[in-house]
């Protein structure tokens, strides 16, 4: 599976491929599931390896590590999605 950095920035330089609706799926542990919101409102910063910030609403931005990322969406169609087996392990892995 391509690393979610590597798609996160293939959407946003490859005019080709990012020509599209993309929705970003993040999991949020405040509300316990996952946010989906759209690329356009995703900032990744140049040299950032940990996180990306995303707009929010009302609320200003917010930080998003990348390992908090469990889908994303092209066009209405689930194009990546992390498995909860991996997700896990990343999690157990950093305590």
């Amino acid at each position: 599976m391509i690393p979610i950095q590597d798609l996160l920035h293939r959407i946003q330089w490859d005019t080709a491929f990012g020509n599209a609706a993309f929705m970003i799926g993040y999991y949020d542990r405040v509300e316990g599931k996952i946010i989906l919101v759209p690329f356009r409102r995703v900032h990744l910063a140049r040299g950032e390896h940990f996180s990306f910030d995303v707009e929010m609403d009302e609320r200003g931005t917010c930080m998003v590590p990348f390992h908090r990322v469990r889908e994303v969406w092209r066009n209405g169609e689930l194009i990546w999605k992390r498995d909860a087996k991996n997700a896990g392990a990343a999690r157990h892995r950093s305590r």
